[in-house]
């Protein structure tokens, strides 16, 4: 009887073979025709969405099958350039464009006529505080920021009994069926230390912020003392740290209660939070436990959603913050690159990745991008970053703003996304905002540089560790720096023109328009599969839809928040993209508050624990 991997051989080299004789036929022996790319100038063609990618969902052995394949020579020289060129990414080898690469997304700030505030941002952070949420009285609302605030100042609660009921949530949830699997690293002699001085704080009327005694989470990307560093991994962080990130720093200067750090996807390969290995496992969308929560920063998303914390903080490199904040129903934000510091956290993807907050709520979202968001003298970009402000915030309609919507693209997504985020523009034309059509020029060039340029960057930083612990990574993540391998020099600068040329682009759109509406994500959270609990999974095909929307703000560095607008017929969470200008997330903050009023009632996740109850 013959092998799997014969069989695989045999089905494999065929095709492979007829479809590079096929390419050979179209574009001539020396490879692909040079398509000529004007400078400054968009291509002249048909507006169509990126393309969807191919390549079967892979779990069990058939993806450890592929991953063995893939790592032979016969894999490296005839299976990967396969799927590379029928997923498309061997595009920019067809392009010839002339400007000059941009490695980093970093734009100076303009420079405007300095105006007063009319209220300056703390006078903001009160007023979001002090405005009750509509949604309180329609039933069931995630317990936030102002809640927590509410419970200290009238005595109801201390930090100190909040972090006792806190405690005894994480040790419930990881013994429930399924498990949780939010917080992976948590040491009860910390909660409550900083617990204990919070209490202290509220007792002598000293607090040293809106977010003292409120409990936060951080994805395991980020160093935090005194856990390990693991990354997703099992064979990082083997010491407990010794010094925080920048940003677990300033949650504790602002007096935060870290309850731990979260679940992510391993390394951040990937947009499911699938993590099978022992340290981590999947975790649960609070939703529908049996789905998934999205990644990487799983773990944060989940922990919101289930009520262990109002605050977390991921990384976003291709909508690791928006796209688990997306699928489990709560807000998420990924700021303008450089706007809050990623000093602290592994460096995997230098050009793409951006730090941002996922919260229960637009108004506590703001609340901690106006303490993270300053430059930091540890991290090199962002230092001449304009004041972070919540200008126009509270304004009570979306008059004189000015929403871009490409059609074409913003219909790339499951038509029960559609409908739901369709009524939403109207919502927003309703108070006052003006709907105007854009283009968004060449996005499919933008999928695939994209993926070229943060595939690279991790292949890159990851090299050694792929040599010395493959057979520790989970396989999936093989799999991906597998295919990073396949990227050649050229191909990354090319995609670095194409990112120069796309964020031209962007700022001629932002000359005539506020900001950009999409979908969030193109589907809802995908299901758990029993395989998936044992070898973990490769859906390259659900990688590239969940992403779809996702790519242009980490391409070219511009920030992007999702609000929760709504629900499928199965239950699950739907939610809204805004992306603004560099530096502006104060008008993306502004449309979130009238988004989240769209939604008419919020429903309870399966798994939700009230910490003040």
């Amino acid at each position: 009887m013959a092998s799997p991997l014969l069989l695989l051989l045999s089905l494999l080299l065929p095709a492979a073979a007829f479809y590079l004789c096929c390419v050979r036929r179209h574009t001539g022996s020396a490879g692909a025709v040079l398509r000529r790319r004007e400078p400054g100038r968009a291509e002249k063609r048909g507006r169509s969405p990126p393309r969807d990618a191919w390549a079967p969902r892979l779990c069990g052995s058939g993806l450890r099958l592929f991953v063995h394949v893939a790592n032979t020579a016969f894999g490296q020289i005839c299976l990967l350039p396969f799927l590379i060129r029928l997923n498309n990414f061997s595009l920019m080898r067809s392009l010839d464009i002339h400007e000059d690469p941009t490695f980093i997304p970093e734009v100076a700030a303009e420079v405007t006529e300095e105006k007063s505030e009319a209220k300056s941002t703390s006078d903001i952070i009160e007023q979001l505080v002090d405005t009750r949420s509509d949604s309180a009285s329609n039933g069931f609302s995630f317990k936030g920021i102002k809640d927590y605030l509410d419970c200290y100042r009238s005595g109801k609660l201390t930090p100190s009994q909040v972090a006792t009921n806190i405690i005894a949530v994480l040790e419930d949830c990881d013994k429930s069926t399924p498990p949780l699997r939010a917080i992976v690293q948590w040491d009860r002699e910390q909660i409550m230390l900083m617990a204990e001085a919070s209490t202290v704080r509220y007792r002598n009327k000293s607090t040293l912020s809106y977010l003292d005694g409120i409990p936060v989470c951080l994805k395991e990307e980020f160093k935090v003392v005194p856990y390990h560093h693991r990354v997703g991994t099992v064979y990082l962080g083997t010491e407990p740290e010794t010094e925080d990130a920048t940003v677990a720093r300033k949650l504790r200067e602002a007096g935060a209660i870290i309850i731990g750090v979260s679940n992510m996807h391993e390394l951040g390969t990937g947009t499911t939070g699938c993590n099978p290995n022992r340290y981590h496992k999947i975790p649960r969308n609070p939703y529908k436990p049996n789905h998934y929560t999205g990644g990487s920063s799983s773990g944060s998303a989940a922990a919101v959603a289930a009520g262990l914390c109002p605050v977390a903080i991921g990384t976003d490199g291709g909508g690791s913050v928006r796209i688990p904040a997306s699928f489990c129903g709560v807000v998420g934000l990924k700021g303008t690159f450089g706007r809050i510091s990623s000093h602290g956290s592994l460096p995997l993807s230098y050009s793409t990745v951006s730090v941002g907050p996922i919260c229960t709520s637009v108004a506590d979202a703001a609340i901690v991008y106006s303490i993270l968001a300053e430059p930091d003298p540890l991290y090199p970009y962002g230092l001449k970053q304009p004041k972070a402000t919540l200008s126009d915030m509270c304004a009570p309609d979306l008059k004189g703003l000015k929403l871009g919507v490409d059609w074409t693209f913003f219909k790339a997504c499951d038509a029960e996304v559609l409908s739901i985020c369709e009524k939403a523009v109207e919502h927003l034309r309703s108070l006052g905002a003006s709907v105007v059509e854009v283009s968004l020029p060449e996005m499919e060039e933008v999928r695939v540089a994209h993926v070229i340029c943060i595939l690279s960057e991790m292949r890159d930083f990851l090299q050694p560790d792929f040599n010395k612990h493959f057979h520790e990574m989970n396989l999936d993540t093989r799999a991906n720096l597998a295919l990073a391998s396949q990227f050649t020099a050229l191909d990354y600068i090319t995609a670095n023109r194409q990112r120069t040329r796309s964020m031209r682009f962007l700022q001629e759109i932002f000359s005539t328009v506020n900001c950009i509406l999409t979908p969030a994500v193109a589907c809802t959270a995908p299901r758990i599969y029993e395989s998936d609990l044992l070898t973990g999974s490769s859906d390259s095909s659900f990688t590239v839809q969940s992403m779809r929307f996702m790519q242009l703000g980490n391409f070219t560095g511009i920030p992007g928040l999702v609000v929760p607008i709504g629900y499928s017929t199965a239950g699950l969470p739907v939610s809204f993209q805004v992306m603004a200008k560099w530096w502006d997330e104060a008008v993306l903050l502004r449309i979130g508050l009238k988004l989240e009023q769209f939604r008419h009632q919020t429903k309870k996740p399966s798994i939700y624990y009230d910490i003040l109850a």
